[in-house]
């Protein structure tokens, strides 16, 4: 997600603080919202993906995923 489309967020999120958003920046920011936690959950799991667990005998293991999660 860009620098821009957070700006744009914020500015959402404040102004309907203050006065209100009109219907179609409602969408906009409903639009805006679900691609920055869709970025958010990807760049989650990429990291997750490359996490090593080190148990104290020195073996290590990588993060799976359960059975059934998302």
């Amino acid at each position: 997600m860009t620098d821009e489309k957070i700006a744009r967020i914020n500015e959402l999120a404040k102004k309907a603080k203050a006065e209100g958003l009109s219907e179609a920046e409602k969408a906009e920011q409903k639009a805006l919202r679900e691609e920055y936690i869709a970025g958010f959950r990807k760049s989650l799991k990429a990291q997750l993906d490359r996490t090593v667990v080190l148990n104290p005998d020195g073996t290590s293991y990588k993060l799976r995923q359960k059975k059934g999660g998302h």
